[in-house]
């Protein structure tokens, strides 16, 4: 194991994508899933805060903090969606969202020649918003708070675009 890995921040971030591979498992809004969900959400804000404090942010840990959320976005998608109900429009639109994405880390990986996901304020803020939609639909339906966080993510997405082609 690298040792870039054995700071506090990525072994945090470590149990992050540990607690979200775990998310399949359990049965979804059950107090399992809860627990993992808020495990995973307070172990992504808690892996900046102690890279900051012990000074050891490194170009590694943030890759592996994108790659955990990845991995955490992933996961909820894959298991919270399906027994939604969501409509075709909106299934579109996270299509785009998505091959917007992707688009930004293959035109880093071919022009740039490396893995570029910045850590802007409005990823951080769809992080956020995306963290928070399974709660939101407990009570509203999905397509008000869909709305607001595909709105988020798909300028996120453009502005994410354009950082990674000036860089």
């Amino acid at each position: 194991m690298g040792r870039r890995f054995k700071h506090p921040a990525n072994i945090i971030t470590s149990f992050r994508i540990a607690a979200s591979l775990a998310i399949p498992f359990v049965q979804v809004f059950g107090i399992p899933f809860w627990i993992l969900y808020g495990f995973s959400g307070v172990t992504d804000i808690a892996d900046g805060y102690v890279a900051r404090k012990t000074r050891s942010e490194s170009r590694g840990g943030a890759m592996l903090d994108s790659i955990a959320d990845l991995v955490f976005v992933a996961v909820c998608l894959v298991k919270i969606l399906p027994g939604i109900g969501i409509e075709r429009w909106l299934w579109l639109w996270l299509a785009v969202i998505v091959l917007l994405k992707l688009a930004n880390i293959a035109y880093g990986l071919v022009f740039k020649h490396r893995l570029i996901m910045p850590h802007t304020f409005a990823n951080k803020l769809t992080g956020g918003l995306l963290f928070l939609l399974p709660m939101a639909i407990q009570w509203i339906p999905v397509t008000v708070p869909a709305i607001i966080v595909c709105s988020v993510a798909t300028f996120a997405a453009v502005q994410e675009g354009r950082f990674i082609k000036m860089e």
